[in-house]
């Protein structure tokens, strides 16, 4: 009983947690399988965000507890946030779940399954599910670990050993802005930070072992120590640690999510000037551009400071690629509300967006708001934003043909026949290359382009100890999103 399958849904978050977790139970023994039909453990761990992801991960684990009328031994938990929200209501549907752990208890993960383990050895009946989802100071500090690139075993038995290139760093978790329509100050809990020192210890190890992009994650990361740290020569603490970050040998690229625009003072947008591993991509949620709807979902900034963020972000640095979060349909948006926000969206001139169709998420304000929005009103306010979006993306990757652009070599793309990386602005890139050049950055000749994929032919000639393959062309899909939001 000791290979674990673990299954994420929802955001980086929970994609940085599910690879501690993973880190953690390989150092207990544990083999960390890809496949979910070679396992003894399931672990699903969930997102909140919606009821529909709350949903969907409910109905899988319903798909999956048919297992245990085989295999009685079989493992199946619930971690996260969905474990947080829910708890032990979780039970009246999914009856033979064994494990249900929150987001403050991920590190317990190895200790529990060591005794459901030990327990089933010795024939001991289980008895009732584990459910811990209480709250423990400091279980910030305790997502720190990170999967070893020969941890995760693919489908055939053979390790992956494809060298971590990037890495996600969780700096701070939960917190404090409680608005309208979300559910995450529940699931995450109030805001904390970890510490500076250890943070950056954490990168620095990770650029020993051959990590050049650092990705900085917290709920709201742009919140970063406000209470632990003080202010110096104007510098927030978020900067500081940029700055520190920035300072250490073999980190070539820096970025964060996901950050508050009210984060976003004199000193951030500085930084993109003075700081050049900190790539000109940010994630800048709007959600709405009606100062109304903005003030009825509690975010605390008007359309025109929004305005004038990306406006000094663009100034520091004119080639700035900006993705966004929006929210149509909120309770009570009029038509002309709307507008202001498809205006303001069309200004702001996004590269890529996440486009979100509201749905009630009960246990928030908003869920009790009246003037709820006809879902054909919503379907038609989401596509008008998206059409928008294609047109910019499209227009954005034009402009590149033909341009150099530096690309990180992440490995190979999903037909395993090319490879693939990410430019400075986040954008896909696919191309032909040698193995070898895995964790490099290089220079690729940008020949063509859909609406969020780059592709080209890497431009070695001249560069120490890199040399380039032959170049085949392919085609990919236009990398429409569907599913709980819609982006580019």
């Amino acid at each position: 009983m000791n290979r674990v399958h673990i299954k994420t849904y929802g955001c980086q978050m929970n994609e940085r947690d599910s690879e501690a977790v993973a880190a953690m139970l390989r150092a207990r023994g544990y083999r960390i399988v890809g496949s979910e039909d070679e396992c003894d453990v399931m672990l699903l761990n969930t997102c909140s965000v919606r009821d529909a992801a709350e949903q969907k991960a409910i109905g899988k684990a319903a798909n999956i507890t048919h297992r245990k009328k085989k295999n009685p031994d079989f493992v199946l938990g619930i971690l996260g946030c969905m474990a947080q929200n829910r708890g032990a209501e979780l039970l009246d549907k999914l009856p033979d779940v064994d494990l249900i752990v929150g987001t403050q208890k991920f590190h317990q993960v190895p200790d529990y399954l060591d005794n459901l383990r030990a327990a089933r050895e010795a024939g001991v009946p289980i008895g009732e599910t584990i459910i811990d989802i209480g709250e423990e100071a400091g279980s910030q500090n305790t997502i720190k670990d990170h999967l070893s690139p020969e941890s995760v075993e693919g489908s055939g038995g053979a390790a992956d050993l494809v060298p971590q290139v990037n890495a996600f760093v969780s700096i701070q978790q939960g917190c404090n802005m409680d608005c309208a329509f979300c559910i995450v100050p529940k699931t995450r809990g109030d805001e904390r930070s970890r510490p500076m020192d250890d943070i950056v210890t954490e990168c620095r190890t990770l650029a020993a072992r051959g990590v050049k992009e650092i990705t900085l994650l917290g709920q709201i990361v742009t919140s970063y120590g406000r209470r632990d740290y003080a202010h110096t020569n104007g510098i927030s603490p978020f900067v500081q640690l940029l700055e520190r970050v920035h300072e250490i040998e073999g980190i070539e690229r820096i970025r964060f999510t996901s950050p508050h625009p009210r984060g976003f003072k004199e000193d951030l947008a500085a930084a993109y000037g003075r700081l050049s591993k900190l790539c000109e991509y940010v994630h800048l949620p709007m959600q709405s551009g009606s100062n109304r709807i903005l003030k009825a979902m509690n975010r605390p900034y008007s359309r025109e400071r929004y305005k004038e963020i990306v406006d000094s972000l663009r100034a520091v640095r004119p080639d700035m690629y900006f993705s966004t979060d929006i929210i149509v349909g909120f309770p009570g948006e009029t038509d002309e509300e709307f507008e202001q926000t498809r205006e303001l969206f069309e200004a702001c001139n996004y590269d890529m967006a996440y486009v979100f169709k509201y749905s009630i998420r009960s246990g928030t304000p908003a869920a009790d708001m009246g003037d709820q929005i006809p879902d054909e009103v919503k379907e038609h306010r989401n596509q008008v934003l998206l059409d928008i979006l294609k047109k910019n993306s499209e227009r954005r990757n034009a402009a590149l043909l033909g341009t150099v652009e530096e690309v990180l070599v992440e490995g190979p793309d999903k037909t395993g026949k090319r490879f693939t990386g990410r430019t400075r602005g986040n954008r896909v890139a696919i191309f032909d290359a040698n193995p070898r050049l895995i964790g490099q950055l290089v220079p690729l000749k940008i020949d063509r382009a859909s609406v969020s994929t780059l592709y080209g032919e890497l431009q070695l000639a001249g560069v120490d100890g890199l040399e380039a393959d032959g170049q085949n062309h392919i085609p990919s899909s236009s990398g429409l999103m569907t599913s709980a939001g819609s982006q580019f």
